[in-house]
């Protein structure tokens, strides 16, 4: 997978991590829209506040047009009490992927290639 993958760190607001979470449900398939090949929501037990929103964009400008774009930007708007600013993402390369097929069977981890890695 070539591009990089964000993770957006929220964090609710009192009382609020349950409707934070339904409302990232919500928003995270959007980014499809943009071009995103994969997303996920991880919610943390040890600390049910603690949300990770993650997704995997083939470019920073393509997560740039979905999180300045008009349907997360009026997300924020609308779930602003709902998590405690600031909220920065950070862009992160991939550098080794792995794990398990649906049918159980072992995938090799993988490097991207010299091609997929972005540039400096």
């Amino acid at each position: 997978m070539a591009g990089g993958i964000v993770h957006v760190p929220w964090y609710a607001t009192v009382f609020r991590g349950d409707k934070l979470a339904a409302a990232l449900e919500e928003i995270a398939p959007v980014a499809q829209r943009y071009g995103a090949t994969w997303y996920a929501i991880h919610r943390s037990r040890e600390d049910a506040y603690r949300i990770i929103q993650m997704t995997a964009m083939p470019s920073k400008e393509q997560w740039e047009a979905y999180w300045y774009g008009p349907e997360f930007s009026r997300f924020r708007a609308l779930a602003q009490a709902m998590y405690q600013v600031p909220l920065l993402y950070a862009w992160h390369d991939l550098v080794l992927e792995g794990g398990l097929e649906q049918g159980n069977g072992l995938v090799e981890a993988q490097r991207p290639t010299p091609a997929q890695t972005p540039g400096p």
